[in-house]
């Protein structure tokens, strides 16, 4: 998906919702626009504050709109936990499970290991960054492409701590499991998932 310049968006937003963007650089930048352009308290409306929640979570999972979409129906008809079914999806998707393994720093960079073949899903090579792991799920590096200049550097790169509870991953074999159902933690999120769902309901 292509996305644009990344600073503006990001600027746009009042979000670091891309790695170039989570620097001291941007900070400054930001720092700076506050400065020159002012609002006054109560400006923004509910409705582009409900775009601006929803274009935070499209561009931070790298989603298209129509994908947004079709997942946000899903939640609501599925459950009267739409937030928690929605955000579940957007974490299963196999992209993001890589990124979260810590296999890619970034989620864009996972969904183009994706799509260049180098990831497997129990034994079999899959190049769809929007498929759905499950629970038992074995999720791991193509045995071609460990010795790769993608992977040969992960032993020291790799941050254990990072890769969340409900996966497990095993470095030396570069081989990740979902281990449970993904959970929801607002703290580590850039947007609100209730304002995206009203967005949609209008």
């Amino acid at each position: 998906m292509k996305i644009g310049p990344k600073f503006k968006i990001a600027k746009r937003l009042g979000a670091p919702i891309f790695e170039k963007t989570q620097t001291q650089k941007f900070e400054l930048s930001q720092a700076r626009g506050g400065r020159m352009k002012k609002r006054r308290p109560g400006q923004m409306s509910d409705y582009k504050r409900q775009l601006i929640e929803k274009q935070k979570m499209r561009f931070s999972y790298g989603v298209s709109e129509k994908q947004l979409r079709r997942y946000v129906n899903e939640a609501v008809a599925k459950s009267n936990q739409p937030i928690a079914i929605l955000m579940m999806r957007l974490e299963s998707r196999l992209d993001n499970v890589v990124y979260r393994l810590g296999l890619a720093k970034t989620r864009q960079f996972a969904r183009q290991m994706v799509s260049h073949g180098h990831i497997v899903v129990n034994g079999k090579k899959l190049t769809v960054p929007s498929h759905k792991v499950r629970a038992e799920d074995v999720i791991s590096v193509r045995e071609g492409s460990k010795n790769t200049g993608l992977f040969t550097t992960l032993a020291e790169t790799h941050e254990s701590a990072s890769v969340p509870a409900w996966l497990s991953f095993d470095l030396k074999k570069m081989e990740g499991k979902v281990t449970a159902t993904p959970t929801y933690e607002p703290s580590e999120t850039l947007f609100d998932p209730a304002q995206v769902l009203e967005y949609y309901s209008r």
